[in-house]
């Protein structure tokens, strides 16, 4: 094992580091010397927002008001909000304010289905040229639709996606959950820049209706498997960082795993959809960057299992010292648990960000497990309203 343990422990740990340093510094670069710009461009073509919601009857009210107050015009835009056999007040709450607004079009599903299913529906029944996702909770900066459109003045764009802002929220944890997700938001620009980011911000994006193919039922990620189903066309998936919707960042790392878990999960179940995506002859303009960004990220919790146990093996005292700053960073981690578990907040950042860290990592292994033993598929999966893929 002490002979074996060097030859585990660098393969790692080169891993890791490729992972969450080397890949992204190779795609700023990249994006330096070889920009792709958008060709924007002034361009009102017709709009259909879609919304899937399911109970949101106390979130709708406002959100359909701020889709209204967007600057777009009017007889050019729709919303319709699909109703996923909701069991509170929402098919009410959308027929008051469709008789206040014919640009509002609700439709009401009898049966819960999931996201996928009535993202269909919603789909199905647009008449937009465009069709822009919108979730029940974020709001929309009053220009959001009109900077995604422009994009699609552009022939080569077939997706374009708009940022999530998370508004800061009090807490460790929070401060190092949208630290981030300005280094993932960092990331996707520069992937997009040189040609096309991987998926898109659920929360805001807009695509070419014509290039939209229905969803599985129990799709995940919408957010992830449309645009890159429209990547496979040839056409470009685009980030555009004028287009804004805020959210809260969330408050508690017990909310990032459940939502990582099913982000994660549903990455696994996207490429099982759309294996092409895995080969470089048919998915030549984001290969390389599926494997670096997404799959190698989900290897990285079994590659820091492995780097610890080789550093405790193997002889000498570097690898010693390596795998004890590893444990007192696991023991940071078990720090901030406990604090979270207490109902405190976690005031020294090094212990949020092993916690953070952490958890995201166990959060990859977890949607391996969920996605492996068909847990996707399940209601609770299915239904999938929350944020995923941010």
């Amino acid at each position: 094992m002490e002979q074996l343990a060097p030859l585990l422990f660098w393969p790692a740990l080169l891993l890791i580091v490729y992972t969450y340093f080397g890949y992204p510094l190779l795609v700023a670069v990249a994006a330096r010397l070889r920009p792709r710009p958008v060709a924007r461009a002034t361009h009102e073509p017709t709009v259909s927002v879609v919304v899937a919601a399911w109970n949101e009857a106390a979130n709708l009210p406002a959100r359909i008001a701020n889709l209204l107050e967007q600057d777009y015009p009017s007889d050019r835009l729709e919303i319709i909000v699909v109703s996923d056999g909701s069991t509170d007040e929402t098919a009410g709450v959308l027929e008051r304010i469709a008789g206040e607004s014919p640009r509002v079009r609700p439709l009401l599903l009898e049966h819960n289905g999931g996201k996928a299913v009535a993202l269909n529906a919603g789909i199905a029944a647009a008449t937009g040229e465009l069709i822009v996702f919108a979730d029940a909770r974020q709001t929309f900066a009053p220009d959001a639709i009109r900077r995604l459109a422009e994009n699609c003045a552009d022939p080569r764009v077939g997706s374009a996606s708009g940022e999530l802002v998370l508004r800061p929220a009090q807490g460790g944890v929070a401060a190092n959950v949208g630290l981030y997700w300005r280094y993932e938001k960092w990331i996707r620009r520069n992937e997009a820049t040189i040609g096309s980011m991987l998926g898109a911000t659920g929360a805001i994006y807009a695509i070419r209706r014509e290039l939209y193919r229905p969803l599985p039922p129990g799709t995940l990620l919408d957010d992830f498997l449309t645009p890159m189903r429209i990547v496979l066309t040839g056409h470009r998936a685009v980030f555009d960082g004028r287009a804004i919707a805020e959210d809260l960042v969330s408050t508690r790392a017990s909310q990032e795993f459940r939502r990582k878990v099913r982000t994660l999960a549903g990455n696994f179940q996207a490429v099982a959809f759309e294996p092409a995506l895995l080969l470089p002859w048919r998915n030549p303009a984001t290969w390389f960057q599926l494997w670096s960004h997404k799959l190698l990220r989900l290897a990285v919790p079994w590659a820091l299992v492995v780097m610890l146990i080789a550093s405790a093996a193997a002889p000498g005292l570097p690898y010693r010292v390596f795998a004890g700053l590893q444990l007192l960073f696991y023991a940071m981690a078990l720090v901030g648990l406990m604090a979270e578990r207490a109902g405190r907040s976690i005031r020294l950042k090094p212990v949020a960000l092993a916690y953070t860290f952490t958890t995201l990592n166990i959060a990859a292994a977890a949607g391996l497990f969920v996605w492996a033993r068909g847990g996707a598929g399940t209601s609770v999966w299915r239904k999938a309203y929350q944020p995923a893929g941010r």
